[in-house]
């Protein structure tokens, strides 16, 4: 078998079931496999997804095991020879995996490989690509510096931001919402560290497969979209996590956290609790709006898309994600998109990354 395509989910039901829809189709011409780990949903999941999918495999856990302990899980139920660890947030292009297979053909030195990621607006994803981090950089992401200085070489290194997403790359880490795997080398380095609550997950398997003798690599073609806000929020809860995650990762291997470094985080931790504070007392965010049905174009075919229009992107029969893809980036939206899969009634979409998306039922 030549691929194994493993999904950690909770509590995103239909985000998830646009992801596997539109994984199917990439995988059609593999010899693949696709295993969901459920961590307990308590949303419709456990009960609406496993008799619209039969050829997929769903492990149905008990309790919340968190994002390591259910990969590890995904991972030996596996029988590919390539891994894939992919978020349930996710829409896959129909070349995305046979792209992965070709470049690891090409480059044995490859131990893991990365995909540009774009939000629900379709907007690039700066962690798509990541050097390793320090607490220094720690500070700067938390503080909010990385994004007033996003190409600066110093303060956005957690982001390689002075790098350009445009071409192929070696790089330190990649992000687990996409990470391509040999299944040996997964197995070789351990997988995934299950001591991480949340956060650096990714960040201490890219660092053991580096550490292995092997090169991670960023691909900027064909994209991923990934939605985020269902899995990860900007909160000062998860700036806490956040911080113990790094302070995790650099003890595990070795490295002293000084006073000071302690004393500047905490400082970042504090300026993000009062952004928030201030963020939570505004009841409108622009770009961000709730809309219903009617306030969009539906877009059956992509000669239908118009940048400034609110537009319902109807996938699998007309619309090719690979070709649209390439439509929003020449055109990118100024406005709000969601996607539905044909015959399906469910509207999804995210104009945040830091919030939750939308849901639109017909």
């Amino acid at each position: 078998m030549q691929v194994s395509v493993v999904i950690v989910n909770y509590n995103v039901c239909y985000f998830l079931e646009l992801c596997l829809h539109t994984l199917q189709l990439a995988m059609a011409s593999l010899d693949g496999e696709i295993i969901v780990v459920d961590n307990a949903s308590s949303d419709e999941s456990r009960q609406y997804l496993p008799s619209r999918f039969p050829s997929v495999q769903f492990i149905l856990n008990d309790t919340n095991l968190g994002f390591s302990k259910a990969n590890n899980l995904g991972v030996k139920a596996a029988k590919g020879k390539y891994v894939l660890i992919l978020n349930p947030d996710t829409l896959v292009s129909e070349t995305c995996l046979t792209t992965a297979l070709d470049f690891f053909a090409g480059h044995p030195d490859a131990g893991a490989l990365g995909m540009r990621m774009y939000d629900g607006r379709f907007r690039f994803l700066p962690e798509s690509k990541r050097g390793f981090p320090t607490l220094t950089t720690a500070f700067f992401k938390l503080s909010g510096l990385i994004h007033l200085f996003p190409r600066n070489r110093v303060i956005s290194s957690y982001y390689l931001g002075h790098l350009s997403a445009d071409y192929v790359q070696q790089v330190d880490v990649l992000a687990g919402a996409f990470m391509f795997i040999p299944r040996d080398i997964y197995l070789e380095v351990g997988g995934f560290d299950e001591r991480y609550f949340m956060y650096a997950e990714d960040i201490d398997l890219s660092y053991s497969i580096a550490k292995a003798g092997y090169r991670n690599y960023y691909l900027p073609e064909p994209g991923i979209i990934h939605f985020k806000g269902e899995s990860t929020l900007r909160t000062a809860a998860n700036a806490r996590h956040f911080y113990e995650a790094m302070l995790l990762f650099r003890e595990k291997y070795g490295n002293r956290v000084s006073f000071l470094s302690r004393a500047l985080a905490e400082a970042a931790i504090a300026v993000r609790t009062l952004r928030d504070k201030i963020s939570s007392k505004k009841s409108y965010r622009p770009g961000n709006e709730v809309r219903d049905r009617s306030s969009y174009k539906i877009c059956r075919e992509l000669s239908a898309y118009s940048p400034d229009q609110p537009c319902l992107f109807v996938l699998g029969d007309h619309i090719r994600l690979e070709e649209l893809f390439k439509a929003l980036r020449r055109q990118p939206p100024r406005t709000t998109i969601r996607f539905k899969w044909k015959n399906t009634a469910v509207w999804i979409g995210s104009d945040d990354p830091d919030e939750k998306g939308e849901i639109i039922r017909e």
